[in-house]
């Protein structure tokens, strides 16, 4: 069998899975509902065996969901947490064609070196080394072929899977969290726009000396192809042990690639997966982090931010009526006393390390895979007494990158005075300057301001 014939081959095995995505989630759905409506065995580990077999969008959907705190059982979490995507990598001869098809006949021409061999394969493509004329690393994340279809195939699937937890679980409307879903998703597709958004962020970050954010090289660039700059660094893990200055400088770094952009530009980086950071190093010390990926995204409205900053004064002060409105700036409905005291277990947990001005790890005690679930229980149980509540849909996100943001946190153990360094980035901060500072960001690399 020729090379051709067996990348042609691996490619029809891809195309034949997303026709089973819709077996395989019927039965783990249909598990599921009996375990809760009748009963029965609940069997996390049955869902991560169903779902294992699968490559590509589906897996990158099946973490999203795990890191949703209470939109699974924390048993069916931990599992899904567990997968990794491993889409089967192209071969040479399958990248040569690909890289023609997105560059032109010419395309090895552009380059001084490539390495068809990938360095990193997830689930929408793969990553590649390469090298620029003039000798700079290059990192090229080419994507797998057929992906639109695929990503649809497996949204429609999901929208099945929300159905049927909406009827089991009536006090939490889900319809909100699949179109966000649906949106992130369809938006990492185009690595034009994930361009964008590294060079948004190059921009904005261009002053803090401890995050490095990849050049984008857009000449070796399109739709379905992005080279960036290649930063090399370890793996945050690996700093785990380092001593504990090593660790407040990390995350510290970690803090301010997050929340500066957001307090600036209105915008954060979705994606918590600790595989999106890698560590630099200077004089052997770990002095700040590289920030990789730039597909998952999340553009907000100023006044989203402004929900934020009064939700924080609010508990800060106990105001009530603050509190309230920055629900209502997010999307909340039907809001009477009983939903804002069960919102508030949330919000206080989120924001609890900012609001006491003191150095504190980010929650004592607890597990990285286990940061918020007991509050999520809380406000689980709460919710089936009181009644049912709708996600909004930009909530999200924001909810879930802080999430991982302080599983981050949680796995350096760092301690710092998390009060002072947010106070920092929201000093001075107005609905009208945000406004303006952000139509700036984005109009300097073609994004679109949010309605």
């Amino acid at each position: 069998m020729s090379g051709s014939d067996r990348e042609a081959n691996r490619f029809s095995a891809r195309a034949s899975r997303y026709a089973n995505v819709g077996a395989n989630m019927g039965g783990v759905a249909a598990r599921m509902a009996m375990a809760r409506l009748f009963g029965g065995d609940n069997n996390p580990v049955a869902l991560a065996q169903a779902l294992g077999g699968l490559k590509g969008p589906i897996m990158k959907v099946a973490q999203l969901l795990a890191t949703i705190p209470d939109l699974l059982p924390p048993e069916y979490a931990a599992e899904l947490q567990k997968l990794q995507a491993d889409a089967p990598p192209m071969g040479a001869a399958f990248v040569k064609r690909r890289m023609m098809a997105e560059l032109g006949p010419d395309w090895q021409t552009r380059f001084s070196g490539f390495d068809l061999k990938p360095a990193a394969a997830a689930s929408l493509g793969q990553v590649h080394k390469a090298t620029s004329l003039d000798g700079a690393p290059l990192a090229c994340k080419l994507q797998y072929p057929d992906m639109q279809s695929a990503v649809e195939a497996d949204l429609k699937q999901l929208e099945v899977a929300f159905a049927l937890h909406r009827r089991m679980n009536s006090w939490l409307d889900t319809s909100e969290i699949k179109k966000e879903i649906g949106a992130r998703i369809r938006e990492e597709l185009d690595y034009a726009r994930e361009a964008k958004h590294a060079m948004l962020y190059g921009n904005v970050l261009k002053d803090a000396y401890a995050v490095r954010v990849p050049a984008v090289h857009g000449d070796l660039s399109t739709k379905r192809l992005l080279t960036l700059g290649w930063l090399d660094g370890e793996r945050i893990l690996s700093f785990a042990e380092a001593p504990v200055e090593i660790r407040n400088r990390i995350a510290q770094a970690m803090f301010k690639a997050w929340w500066h952009p957001f307090s600036r530009a209105a915008v954060i980086h979705g994606d918590p997966h600790l595989g999106n950071y890698t560590v630099f190093s200077e004089g052997g010390e770990g002095a700040g982090i590289n920030l990789l990926d730039y597909g998952c995204v999340r553009i907000f409205h100023p006044r989203f931010v402004g929900g934020v900053v009064d939700l924080y004064r609010g508990l800060q002060s106990g105001d009530h009526e603050r509190v309230v409105h920055a629900y209502e700036v997010w999307g909340f409905k039907r809001l009477d006393r009983k939903t804002i005291d069960i919102l508030n277990i949330w919000a206080r947990f989120i924001y609890g390390p900012l609001l006491e001005d003191r150095t504190r790890t980010v929650a004592d005690g607890v597990k990285p895979g286990a940061y918020g679930r007991r509050e999520a229980f809380s406000v689980h149980q709460a919710l089936k007494e009181h009644g049912p509540v709708t996600v909004p849909q930009e909530f999200v996100f924001m909810d879930r990158a802080a999430v991982g943001l302080g599983a981050v946190f949680l796995h350096l153990r760092s301690e710092l005075n998390y009060h002072r360094l947010f106070e920092a980035e929201i000093e001075h901060f107005s609905l009208e300057s945000l406004g303006d500072r952000q139509k700036a960001a984005l109009d300097a690399v073609g994004l679109e301001t949010p309605a």
